[in-house]
Protein backbone atom coordinates (compact mmCIF):
# COMPACT_ATOMS: atom_id res chain seq x y z
CA UNK A 1 0.00 0.00 0.00
CA UNK A 2 1.49 3.14 -0.89
CA UNK A 3 2.20 6.07 1.77
CA UNK A 4 2.23 9.92 1.50
CA UNK A 5 6.17 10.41 1.42
CA UNK A 6 7.97 11.47 4.49
CA UNK A 7 8.76 15.44 5.53
CA UNK A 8 10.79 15.58 2.44
CA UNK A 9 9.94 18.79 0.23
CA UNK A 10 11.85 21.24 0.21
CA UNK A 11 12.15 24.97 1.39
CA UNK A 12 9.25 25.94 3.61
CA UNK A 13 9.35 23.47 6.50
CA UNK A 14 12.14 21.25 5.54
CA UNK A 15 14.50 24.16 7.65
CA UNK A 16 16.25 23.79 10.98
CA UNK A 17 15.97 27.46 11.69
CA UNK A 18 12.00 26.75 13.43
CA UNK A 19 12.68 24.29 15.19
CA UNK A 20 12.45 24.69 18.91
CA UNK A 21 12.03 28.50 18.65
CA UNK A 22 9.08 30.79 18.34
CA UNK A 23 8.93 34.29 15.62
CA UNK A 24 9.45 37.97 17.18
CA UNK A 25 10.47 39.12 13.40
CA UNK A 26 13.57 36.41 14.10
CA UNK A 27 13.37 32.53 14.65
CA UNK A 28 15.01 32.26 18.27
CA UNK A 29 14.23 30.43 21.61
CA UNK A 30 11.08 31.01 23.18
CA UNK A 31 10.85 31.04 27.20
CA UNK A 32 8.41 28.33 27.46
CA UNK A 33 8.12 24.71 27.18
CA UNK A 34 9.41 22.83 24.17
CA UNK A 35 5.70 21.50 22.61
CA UNK A 36 6.61 17.77 21.06
CA UNK A 37 4.82 17.67 17.51
CA UNK A 38 2.96 14.06 17.64
CA UNK A 39 1.30 12.32 14.57
CA UNK A 40 -1.88 10.70 16.43
CA UNK A 41 -2.16 8.44 13.87
CA UNK A 42 0.99 7.02 15.29
CA UNK A 43 2.69 8.41 18.00
CA UNK A 44 5.45 9.38 16.20
CA UNK A 45 7.51 12.35 16.44
CA UNK A 46 7.34 14.87 14.06
CA UNK A 47 9.66 17.09 15.53
CA UNK A 48 10.02 19.99 18.59
CA UNK A 49 7.99 23.16 18.28
CA UNK A 50 9.18 26.34 20.30
CA UNK A 51 7.43 27.97 23.24
CA UNK A 52 6.49 31.53 24.05
CA UNK A 53 6.22 32.66 27.83
CA UNK A 54 3.89 35.15 29.25
CA UNK A 55 7.61 37.60 28.91
CA UNK A 56 7.19 36.66 25.30
CA UNK A 57 4.11 37.51 24.66
CA UNK A 58 4.76 41.08 26.45
CA UNK A 59 8.04 41.69 24.67
CA UNK A 60 5.94 40.56 21.48
CA UNK A 61 3.20 43.18 21.64
CA UNK A 62 5.28 45.97 22.06
CA UNK A 63 7.26 45.08 19.33
CA UNK A 64 4.81 44.64 17.01
CA UNK A 65 3.19 47.91 17.81
CA UNK A 66 5.99 50.00 16.78
CA UNK A 67 6.14 48.05 13.57
CA UNK A 68 2.57 48.30 12.87
CA UNK A 69 3.32 52.18 12.37
CA UNK A 70 5.84 51.41 9.58
CA UNK A 71 3.75 48.65 7.71
CA UNK A 72 0.70 50.96 7.57
CA UNK A 73 2.57 53.57 6.29
CA UNK A 74 3.59 51.30 3.26
CA UNK A 75 2.03 52.30 -0.30
CA UNK A 76 -1.29 50.00 -0.35
CA UNK A 77 -0.42 48.53 -3.20
CA UNK A 78 3.33 47.55 -1.19
CA UNK A 79 0.92 45.56 0.90
CA UNK A 80 -1.34 44.39 -1.27
CA UNK A 81 1.73 42.75 -3.01
CA UNK A 82 3.09 40.66 0.15
CA UNK A 83 -0.40 38.98 0.45
CA UNK A 84 -0.62 38.07 -3.23
CA UNK A 85 3.20 36.88 -2.68
CA UNK A 86 1.74 34.60 0.11
CA UNK A 87 -1.05 33.11 -2.13
CA UNK A 88 1.34 32.23 -4.34
CA UNK A 89 3.58 30.66 -1.67
CA UNK A 90 0.85 28.47 0.00
CA UNK A 91 -0.09 27.40 -3.95
CA UNK A 92 3.84 26.36 -5.18
CA UNK A 93 4.30 24.99 -1.35
CA UNK A 94 1.13 23.30 -1.19
CA UNK A 95 1.93 19.53 -1.19
CA UNK A 96 4.74 20.13 1.36
CA UNK A 97 1.82 21.68 3.64
CA UNK A 98 -0.77 19.09 3.22
CA UNK A 99 1.74 16.69 4.39
CA UNK A 100 2.07 18.12 7.47
CA UNK A 101 -1.65 18.79 7.91
CA UNK A 102 -2.48 14.51 7.54
CA UNK A 103 0.39 13.68 9.69
CA UNK A 104 0.00 16.57 12.67
CA UNK A 105 -4.07 17.11 12.65
CA UNK A 106 -5.23 13.03 11.40
CA UNK A 107 -6.71 14.38 8.29
CA UNK A 108 -7.22 13.00 5.68
CA UNK A 109 -5.33 14.10 1.74
CA UNK A 110 -8.18 15.83 0.34
CA UNK A 111 -9.14 17.63 3.40
CA UNK A 112 -5.27 18.82 3.78
CA UNK A 113 -5.49 20.14 0.08
CA UNK A 114 -9.02 22.05 0.94
CA UNK A 115 -6.79 24.00 3.69
CA UNK A 116 -4.45 25.06 1.80
CA UNK A 117 -6.35 25.81 -1.23
CA UNK A 118 -8.40 28.23 1.05
CA UNK A 119 -5.25 29.34 2.51
CA UNK A 120 -4.21 30.65 -0.35
CA UNK A 121 -7.72 32.21 -1.36
CA UNK A 122 -7.78 33.91 1.49
CA UNK A 123 -4.18 35.65 0.90
CA UNK A 124 -5.40 36.41 -2.86
CA UNK A 125 -8.91 37.84 -1.75
CA UNK A 126 -6.89 40.03 1.51
CA UNK A 127 -5.02 41.05 -1.56
CA UNK A 128 -7.78 43.51 -2.47
CA UNK A 129 -8.38 45.11 1.16
CA UNK A 130 -5.51 47.76 1.09
CA UNK A 131 -6.60 49.39 -2.33
CA UNK A 132 -10.34 49.09 -1.16
CA UNK A 133 -12.86 52.64 -0.06
CA UNK A 134 -11.40 53.39 2.95
CA UNK A 135 -14.26 55.33 4.01
CA UNK A 136 -17.41 57.68 2.88
CA UNK A 137 -17.74 61.25 2.92
CA UNK A 138 -21.23 62.16 4.86
CA UNK A 139 -23.58 64.93 5.13
CA UNK A 140 -22.71 67.93 7.65
CA UNK A 141 -24.90 70.62 8.49
CA UNK A 142 -21.57 72.37 8.60
CA UNK A 143 -19.81 74.45 5.98
CA UNK A 144 -17.35 71.90 5.74
CA UNK A 145 -16.13 68.01 4.34
CA UNK A 146 -17.18 65.40 6.85
CA UNK A 147 -15.77 61.92 6.68
CA UNK A 148 -15.81 58.59 8.15
CA UNK A 149 -12.54 57.16 7.55
CA UNK A 150 -10.94 53.13 8.43
CA UNK A 151 -8.05 52.62 9.94
CA UNK A 152 -6.23 49.82 10.84
CA UNK A 153 -6.37 48.63 14.80
CA UNK A 154 -3.43 48.34 15.30
CA UNK A 155 -1.90 45.14 17.23
CA UNK A 156 -4.58 41.69 16.62
CA UNK A 157 -4.12 38.92 18.38
CA UNK A 158 -5.27 35.56 16.96
CA UNK A 159 -5.75 32.28 18.90
CA UNK A 160 -6.56 29.30 16.23
CA UNK A 161 -7.96 25.58 17.31
CA UNK A 162 -6.50 22.45 16.04
CA UNK A 163 -8.58 20.86 13.59
CA UNK A 164 -8.71 23.25 10.52
CA UNK A 165 -5.43 25.03 11.98
CA UNK A 166 -4.37 26.67 8.91
CA UNK A 167 -7.72 28.08 7.35
CA UNK A 168 -8.75 29.16 11.03
CA UNK A 169 -5.72 30.91 11.54
CA UNK A 170 -4.91 32.69 7.69
CA UNK A 171 -8.28 33.68 7.71
CA UNK A 172 -7.81 36.38 10.62
CA UNK A 173 -4.21 36.31 9.60
CA UNK A 174 -4.27 37.53 6.21
CA UNK A 175 -7.17 40.08 6.15
CA UNK A 176 -5.60 41.58 9.24
CA UNK A 177 -2.42 42.36 8.05
CA UNK A 178 -3.73 43.49 4.90
CA UNK A 179 -5.43 46.07 6.56
CA UNK A 180 -2.50 47.51 8.43
CA UNK A 181 -2.47 45.38 10.89
CA UNK A 182 0.04 43.75 13.34
CA UNK A 183 -0.51 40.38 14.44
CA UNK A 184 0.45 37.94 17.53
CA UNK A 185 -0.38 34.34 16.38
CA UNK A 186 -1.03 31.45 19.17
CA UNK A 187 -1.67 28.12 17.39
CA UNK A 188 -3.52 25.45 19.24
CA UNK A 189 0.27 23.71 20.54
CA UNK A 190 -1.32 20.19 19.55
CA UNK A 191 -1.09 21.49 15.27
CA UNK A 192 1.76 24.41 15.96
CA UNK A 193 3.53 23.34 12.64
CA UNK A 194 0.31 23.71 10.48
CA UNK A 195 -1.27 26.62 12.28
CA UNK A 196 1.50 28.28 13.36
CA UNK A 197 4.98 27.98 11.62
CA UNK A 198 3.59 27.60 8.02
CA UNK A 199 2.00 30.52 8.00
CA UNK A 200 4.85 32.17 9.41
CA UNK A 201 7.56 30.99 6.79
CA UNK A 202 5.00 31.89 3.59
CA UNK A 203 4.86 35.70 4.75
CA UNK A 204 8.89 35.30 5.87
CA UNK A 205 9.22 34.35 2.59
CA UNK A 206 6.69 36.97 1.33
CA UNK A 207 8.52 39.57 2.31
CA UNK A 208 6.54 40.75 5.10
CA UNK A 209 8.82 43.32 7.60
CA UNK A 210 10.35 41.80 10.80
CA UNK A 211 8.06 42.44 13.29
CA UNK A 212 4.90 42.76 12.11
CA UNK A 213 3.99 39.22 12.69
CA UNK A 214 4.73 36.94 15.63
CA UNK A 215 4.31 32.88 16.52
CA UNK A 216 3.73 32.51 20.08
CA UNK A 217 2.52 29.19 20.73
CA UNK A 218 1.56 27.96 24.16
CA UNK A 219 -1.50 27.24 26.57
CA UNK A 220 -3.41 29.26 28.44
CA UNK A 221 -1.11 31.21 30.47
CA UNK A 222 -0.13 32.64 26.66
CA UNK A 223 -3.81 32.94 25.22
CA UNK A 224 -4.60 35.67 28.44
CA UNK A 225 -1.14 37.42 28.20
CA UNK A 226 -2.44 37.61 24.47
CA UNK A 227 -5.93 38.86 25.75
CA UNK A 228 -4.82 41.00 28.04
CA UNK A 229 -1.37 42.56 26.16
CA UNK A 230 -1.59 46.81 26.46
CA UNK A 231 -0.88 46.89 22.95
CA UNK A 232 -3.43 44.99 21.90
CA UNK A 233 -6.68 46.10 20.43
CA UNK A 234 -8.72 43.45 18.64
CA UNK A 235 -8.61 39.53 19.44
CA UNK A 236 -9.86 37.23 17.19
CA UNK A 237 -10.45 33.90 18.63
CA UNK A 238 -11.87 30.55 16.92
CA UNK A 239 -12.49 27.65 19.68
CA UNK A 240 -14.59 26.42 21.93
CA UNK A 241 -17.79 28.14 23.79
CA UNK A 242 -16.09 27.88 27.24
CA UNK A 243 -13.13 29.04 26.12
CA UNK A 244 -14.53 31.72 23.92
CA UNK A 245 -16.22 32.94 27.19
CA UNK A 246 -13.57 33.79 29.02
CA UNK A 247 -11.83 35.73 26.34
CA UNK A 248 -15.17 37.63 25.90
CA UNK A 249 -14.78 38.52 29.17
CA UNK A 250 -11.52 39.57 29.37
CA UNK A 251 -11.64 41.55 26.24
CA UNK A 252 -15.11 43.59 27.56
CA UNK A 253 -12.96 44.01 31.34
CA UNK A 254 -10.42 45.54 29.22
CA UNK A 255 -12.87 47.59 26.74
CA UNK A 256 -11.34 45.93 23.83
CA UNK A 257 -13.12 43.64 20.84
CA UNK A 258 -13.43 40.13 20.94
CA UNK A 259 -14.07 38.43 17.75
CA UNK A 260 -15.31 34.86 19.06
CA UNK A 261 -16.26 32.04 16.19
CA UNK A 262 -17.35 28.86 18.99
CA UNK A 263 -19.01 26.14 18.68
CA UNK A 264 -21.94 24.46 17.18
CA UNK A 265 -24.75 21.38 17.35
CA UNK A 266 -25.74 21.85 13.78
CA UNK A 267 -28.94 20.85 12.06
CA UNK A 268 -29.41 19.14 9.22
CA UNK A 269 -32.94 18.42 8.14
CA UNK A 270 -34.38 16.15 5.60
CA UNK A 271 -37.69 17.21 4.27
CA UNK A 272 -40.37 14.89 3.39
CA UNK A 273 -39.71 13.51 -0.58
CA UNK A 274 -36.03 14.04 -0.38
CA UNK A 275 -33.81 11.46 -2.10
CA UNK A 276 -32.43 9.66 0.68
CA UNK A 277 -29.46 8.23 -0.95
CA UNK A 278 -28.45 11.93 -1.40
CA UNK A 279 -29.57 13.11 2.00
CA UNK A 280 -27.78 9.78 3.35
CA UNK A 281 -24.37 10.78 1.51
CA UNK A 282 -24.67 14.30 2.82
CA UNK A 283 -25.08 13.23 6.38
CA UNK A 284 -22.48 11.15 5.98
CA UNK A 285 -20.45 14.01 5.23
CA UNK A 286 -21.80 16.51 7.05
CA UNK A 287 -21.14 14.02 10.50
CA UNK A 288 -17.98 12.35 9.68
CA UNK A 289 -15.35 14.51 7.67
CA UNK A 290 -12.31 14.72 9.74
CA UNK A 291 -13.59 12.49 12.41
CA UNK A 292 -16.59 15.08 13.00
CA UNK A 293 -14.26 17.70 14.49
CA UNK A 294 -15.82 20.79 12.87
CA UNK A 295 -17.11 23.03 14.49
CA UNK A 296 -19.63 23.29 11.34
CA UNK A 297 -20.36 19.07 11.85
CA UNK A 298 -23.55 18.19 11.39
CA UNK A 299 -24.54 17.10 15.28
CA UNK A 300 -28.56 16.64 14.83
CA UNK A 301 -29.98 15.55 11.98
CA UNK A 302 -33.70 16.03 11.73
CA UNK A 303 -35.44 13.81 9.25
CA UNK A 304 -39.59 13.81 8.42
CA UNK A 305 -40.95 11.08 10.13
CA UNK A 306 -42.10 9.01 7.19
CA UNK A 307 -38.14 8.64 5.92
CA UNK A 308 -36.56 8.42 9.65
CA UNK A 309 -36.48 4.50 9.65
CA UNK A 310 -34.82 4.59 5.52
CA UNK A 311 -32.54 7.28 6.46
CA UNK A 312 -31.47 5.27 9.71
CA UNK A 313 -30.56 2.43 7.24
CA UNK A 314 -29.02 4.44 4.63
CA UNK A 315 -27.01 6.49 7.40
CA UNK A 316 -25.81 3.55 9.24
CA UNK A 317 -24.49 1.77 6.03
CA UNK A 318 -22.12 4.73 4.50
CA UNK A 319 -21.03 4.60 8.71
CA UNK A 320 -19.83 0.75 8.72
CA UNK A 321 -18.71 1.12 5.18
CA UNK A 322 -16.26 4.15 5.84
CA UNK A 323 -12.89 3.16 5.65
CA UNK A 324 -10.88 4.08 8.83
CA UNK A 325 -7.52 4.29 9.85
CA UNK A 326 -3.89 6.31 8.83
CA UNK A 327 -4.69 9.13 6.56
CA UNK A 328 -1.50 9.28 5.03
CA UNK A 329 -2.27 5.59 3.36
CA UNK A 330 -4.52 5.32 0.44
CA UNK A 331 -8.46 4.88 0.71
CA UNK A 332 -9.02 6.06 3.92
CA UNK A 333 -11.44 8.33 4.48
CA UNK A 334 -11.90 8.62 8.18
CA UNK A 335 -8.47 9.45 10.47
CA UNK A 336 -7.83 9.62 14.10
CA UNK A 337 -8.87 12.03 17.12
CA UNK A 338 -7.04 14.15 17.82
CA UNK A 339 -5.91 12.68 20.75
CA UNK A 340 -7.38 10.50 23.83
CA UNK A 341 -8.87 13.43 26.25
CA UNK A 342 -10.79 14.27 22.82
CA UNK A 343 -11.78 10.52 22.02
CA UNK A 344 -12.68 9.43 25.91
CA UNK A 345 -15.29 12.90 25.57
CA UNK A 346 -16.79 11.23 22.74
CA UNK A 347 -17.25 7.61 24.06
CA UNK A 348 -18.19 9.47 27.16
CA UNK A 349 -21.06 10.93 25.70
CA UNK A 350 -22.09 7.70 23.44
CA UNK A 351 -22.35 5.05 26.44
CA UNK A 352 -24.24 8.37 27.96
CA UNK A 353 -26.72 8.15 25.33
CA UNK A 354 -27.01 4.19 24.86
CA UNK A 355 -27.73 4.42 29.08
CA UNK A 356 -30.67 6.97 28.44
CA UNK A 357 -32.18 5.13 26.11
CA UNK A 358 -30.65 5.97 22.35
CA UNK A 359 -29.85 3.05 20.39
CA UNK A 360 -26.08 2.89 18.62
CA UNK A 361 -27.00 1.52 15.13
CA UNK A 362 -23.42 2.13 13.74
CA UNK A 363 -20.21 2.39 15.18
CA UNK A 364 -19.44 3.28 18.86
CA UNK A 365 -16.13 1.68 19.37
CA UNK A 366 -12.97 3.15 19.08
CA UNK A 367 -9.07 1.16 18.43
CA UNK A 368 -6.51 3.59 19.81
CA UNK A 369 -7.18 7.16 18.42
CA UNK A 370 -9.46 6.00 15.57
CA UNK A 371 -13.25 6.11 16.75
CA UNK A 372 -15.84 4.03 13.97
CA UNK A 373 -18.31 6.41 12.62
CA UNK A 374 -21.37 6.13 14.50
CA UNK A 375 -25.30 6.63 14.25
CA UNK A 376 -27.50 7.07 17.20
CA UNK A 377 -31.62 6.78 16.95
CA UNK A 378 -33.95 6.39 18.89
CA UNK A 379 -33.04 9.17 21.20
CA UNK A 380 -35.05 12.11 23.01
CA UNK A 381 -34.02 16.05 22.60
CA UNK A 382 -32.53 15.74 26.13
CA UNK A 383 -30.78 13.17 25.23
CA UNK A 384 -26.98 14.07 25.88
CA UNK A 385 -25.97 12.99 22.22
CA UNK A 386 -28.12 15.37 21.17
CA UNK A 387 -28.03 18.31 23.16
CA UNK A 388 -23.75 18.68 23.73
CA UNK A 389 -21.53 19.56 20.66
CA UNK A 390 -19.82 16.03 20.61
CA UNK A 391 -16.86 16.81 18.30
CA UNK A 392 -16.72 12.92 17.01
CA UNK A 393 -17.88 11.34 14.16
CA UNK A 394 -21.22 10.95 15.85
CA UNK A 395 -24.51 11.13 14.11
CA UNK A 396 -27.90 11.40 16.09
CA UNK A 397 -30.97 11.08 14.53
CA UNK A 398 -34.11 12.66 15.47
CA UNK A 399 -37.89 12.68 13.65
CA UNK A 400 -40.13 15.50 13.24
CA UNK A 401 -43.97 15.47 11.87
CA UNK A 402 -43.92 19.19 10.44
CA UNK A 403 -42.42 22.62 9.36
CA UNK A 404 -42.78 24.05 12.52
CA UNK A 405 -41.73 21.52 14.52
CA UNK A 406 -38.66 21.15 12.60
CA UNK A 407 -37.74 24.82 13.34
CA UNK A 408 -38.73 24.35 17.12
CA UNK A 409 -36.31 21.47 17.56
CA UNK A 410 -33.83 23.17 15.54
CA UNK A 411 -33.56 26.69 17.93
CA UNK A 412 -34.07 25.26 21.14
CA UNK A 413 -30.33 24.92 20.85
CA UNK A 414 -28.31 27.33 22.62
CA UNK A 415 -25.82 27.11 18.84
CA UNK A 416 -25.97 29.06 15.77
CA UNK A 417 -23.89 28.16 13.37
CA UNK A 418 -24.77 25.87 10.66
CA UNK A 419 -28.25 24.46 9.38
CA UNK A 420 -28.67 22.40 6.16
CA UNK A 421 -32.04 21.44 4.64
CA UNK A 422 -32.39 19.03 2.10
CA UNK A 423 -35.39 18.39 -0.29
CA UNK A 424 -38.36 20.58 -1.56
CA UNK A 425 -37.12 24.05 -1.43
CA UNK A 426 -40.02 25.76 -1.25
CA UNK A 427 -40.64 24.15 2.57
CA UNK A 428 -36.56 24.68 2.55
CA UNK A 429 -36.91 28.40 2.45
CA UNK A 430 -39.72 28.60 5.04
CA UNK A 431 -37.00 26.72 7.20
CA UNK A 432 -34.36 29.22 6.33
CA UNK A 433 -36.67 32.48 7.45
CA UNK A 434 -37.19 30.80 10.95
CA UNK A 435 -34.13 28.94 12.24
CA UNK A 436 -31.62 30.93 14.50
CA UNK A 437 -28.32 30.53 12.42
CA UNK A 438 -25.05 32.13 11.22
CA UNK A 439 -25.38 29.99 7.91
CA UNK A 440 -28.24 28.08 6.04
CA UNK A 441 -27.79 25.71 3.66
CA UNK A 442 -30.52 24.57 0.84
CA UNK A 443 -29.95 21.44 -0.34
CA UNK A 444 -26.47 21.41 0.97
CA UNK A 445 -25.01 19.67 4.59
CA UNK A 446 -23.85 21.94 7.11
CA UNK A 447 -20.39 22.47 6.35
CA UNK A 448 -19.11 24.71 4.21
CA UNK A 449 -16.86 27.76 4.13
CA UNK A 450 -15.38 30.13 1.15
CA UNK A 451 -12.96 32.57 2.12
CA UNK A 452 -15.21 35.77 0.10
CA UNK A 453 -18.28 34.75 2.36
CA UNK A 454 -18.95 36.47 5.98
CA UNK A 455 -18.54 33.38 8.31
CA UNK A 456 -19.83 33.00 11.88
CA UNK A 457 -22.27 32.19 14.33
CA UNK A 458 -24.76 33.51 16.94
CA UNK A 459 -25.97 32.21 20.30
CA UNK A 460 -22.97 30.32 21.60
CA UNK A 461 -21.52 30.08 18.46
CA UNK A 462 -19.68 33.15 18.89
CA UNK A 463 -20.81 36.94 18.45
CA UNK A 464 -21.71 37.02 14.57
CA UNK A 465 -20.16 36.95 10.83
CA UNK A 466 -16.72 38.54 11.79
CA UNK A 467 -14.14 37.20 9.23
CA UNK A 468 -14.98 36.24 5.40
CA UNK A 469 -15.37 39.25 2.82
CA UNK A 470 -14.23 42.67 1.97
CA UNK A 471 -17.34 44.07 4.20
CA UNK A 472 -16.86 41.90 7.22
CA UNK A 473 -13.05 41.70 7.61
CA UNK A 474 -13.06 45.45 7.22
CA UNK A 475 -15.04 45.87 10.07
CA UNK A 476 -13.72 43.20 12.35
CA UNK A 477 -10.10 44.53 11.68
CA UNK A 478 -10.08 48.49 11.57
CA UNK A 479 -11.66 51.31 13.45
CA UNK A 480 -13.84 54.07 11.91
CA UNK A 481 -12.08 57.99 12.53
CA UNK A 482 -14.64 60.78 11.81
CA UNK A 483 -12.60 63.60 9.83
CA UNK A 484 -14.21 66.77 9.19
CA UNK A 485 -11.71 69.69 7.65
CA UNK A 486 -12.83 73.35 6.74
CA UNK A 487 -11.15 76.00 4.34
CA UNK A 488 -10.59 77.83 7.40
CA UNK A 489 -10.98 77.96 10.96
CA UNK A 490 -14.57 77.87 12.15
CA UNK A 491 -16.42 80.86 14.23
CA UNK A 492 -17.08 80.60 18.03
CA UNK A 493 -18.93 82.56 19.88
CA UNK A 494 -16.81 82.29 22.79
Amino acid sequence: MSTISALDTTTLLDDSRWESNIFTGQWQTGGGELIPITEPATGESLGTAGGASVADVEHSATAAAAAQKQWAAMKHSERAAVLRRAGILFEEHAKEIETWIVRETGGVPTKAALETHVAAAECFEAAALPSAPSGEVLATEQPRWSFARRRPAGVVSVISPFNFPLILSIRSVAPALALGNAVLLKPDPRTTVSGGVAITRIFEEAGLPAGVLHLLPGGGDVGKALTEAEEVRIISFTGSTAAGRLVGETAGRLLKRAHLELGGNNALVILPGADLDKAASAGAFGSFLHQGQICMTTGRHLVHESLKDEYIAKLSQKAKHLPVGNPAEDGIAIGPIIDAKQRDRIHSIVQDSAAQGGTVEAGGEFTDLFYSPTVIAGITADNPAWTEEIFGPVAPVISFSTIEEAVEIINSSQYGLSVGVLGDVGLAMQVADQVNSGKVHINEQTVGDEANAPFGGVGDSGTGSRVGGASANIESFTETQWLTMRSEIAPYPF
